[in-house]
């Protein structure tokens, strides 16, 4: 068994992130970078990619499957200091990518520390379905409460005042999990 890696959220606002690869994961991690305002840098062919193109990355992540390359892009996340993610190859990197289920401002991101990213995925999945239009309008509704109550009540000293406003804005709100598993797991 692996550690469990450390659950982080990175604000990527104007950092330089990498993607490297020509195939749907690419794509789709481009496009999540690209939502969190990265500057986002993508190289499609990965056999012409040069250790030049990596200059200034926070974070660079590798889709392709290839084991020298990975190996590679280590040695210089080691030696330049960025922020290493190669899918499906931990051993490579040091940054998971995890399972993210996002409505209006929320975001519930699912680890398992890469080792059953189906669960992950399934977990996510559900999550995505009960985090529906009016859950995101709930979440954005007392977001902007939330506001509303830090711009009537600015001073430190009404930080109780805060909090109590906003437990009784949330106050009703619930959420119910459970889970269900294949019949080869319960018969053990």
């Amino acid at each position: 068994m692996r550690n469990p890696y450390f659950p982080v959220g990175l604000n990527l606002a104007g950092r330089t992130c990498v993607v490297i690869g020509n195939d749907r994961e690419a794509e789709e991690k481009s496009a999540a970078l690209r939502e969190c305002d990265a500057n986002v840098r993508r190289i499609e062919d990965a056999a012409g990619l040069g250790d030049e193109d990596l200059d200034g990355a926070f974070l660079v992540i590798s889709t392709p499957q290839d084991e020298q390359l990975s190996a590679r892009l280590r040695a210089l996340a080691d030696r330049e200091r960025f922020l290493l993610c190669c899918i499906d190859q931990p051993k490579h990197g040091f940054v998971a990518m995890l399972a993210i289920a996002k409505a209006g401002p929320v975001r519930i991101a699912i680890s398992t520390a890469g080792l059953a990213p189906r669960i992950g995925k399934l977990i996510k999945e559900g999550l995505q379905r009960a985090m529906d239009g009016r859950f995101a309008r709930f979440a954005e509704e007392i977001a902007a409460r939330r506001e509303d109550v830090k711009e009537k009540h600015p001073a430190a000293e009404e930080l109780a005042v805060r909090r109590a406003a906003m437990i009784e804005a949330a106050s009703g709100f619930e959420a119910d999990v459970s889970f269900r598993y294949p019949g080869w797991f319960e018969e053990r």
